[in-house]
């Protein structure tokens, strides 16, 4: 399989992935095009798993912000990510968030959040973020699964706030 930065020809595939990665629903196919025309896209965050020609997996880093009293921090969030059903569990969504990371590291970025499973996203590095004094209130979750994984090394912790997700995570 081929991780690479997506293009304009995949833009069919990856909402195709998005929808049948979600049970046949479009709404994060739709997020991924609200993000993609935000201020807060980032093209070579926006990943595609490539297999044969064909696509078979996205995953889609973009900026959001921890903000509290006194400064607001940039910092990244992934979602959606999505693997076609008929090949999950054989590593494509862990390839492809690993080639996140790098990139995002590469980039100079602190942090990456997310909302998912901690079963899963703790085989990657990530932790449960309010341990480390970042908070989430747009949405509501468990602790367990507001998620962040430390780019920048003894980070955790320095930086406290909420996580705001930028207007693009919101259907008009």
């Amino acid at each position: 399989m081929i991780v690479r930065t997506e293009e304009m020809k995949d833009y069919e595939g990856i909402f195709d992935i998005n929808v049948q990665a979600f049970n046949h629903r479009d709404d994060e196919a739709r997020l991924v095009e609200r993000i993609r025309q935000s201020n807060k896209f980032i093209p070579e965050l926006s990943l595609v798993g490539e297999l044969d020609d064909e696509i078979v997996g996205h995953a889609l880093f973009s900026e959001a912000a921890v903000k509290n009293e006194n400064n607001e921090e940039t910092v990244i969030v992934l979602a959606p990510i999505a693997v076609k059903p008929a090949l999950q569990k054989q590593g494509i969504g862990k390839a492809l968030i690993e080639e996140g990371i790098k990139r995002c590291r590469a980039l100079g970025y602190d942090f990456i959040l997310l909302i998912g499973h901690p079963s899963y996203y703790s085989k990657l590095g990530f932790k449960p973020a309010r341990n480390y004094g970042l908070e989430l209130t747009q949405f509501e979750v468990p602790d367990d699964v507001f998620m962040v994984y430390e780019l920048g090394e003894n980070k955790l912790g320095q930086i406290k706030g909420e996580l705001v997700y930028p207007e693009a995570f919101f259907a008009d």
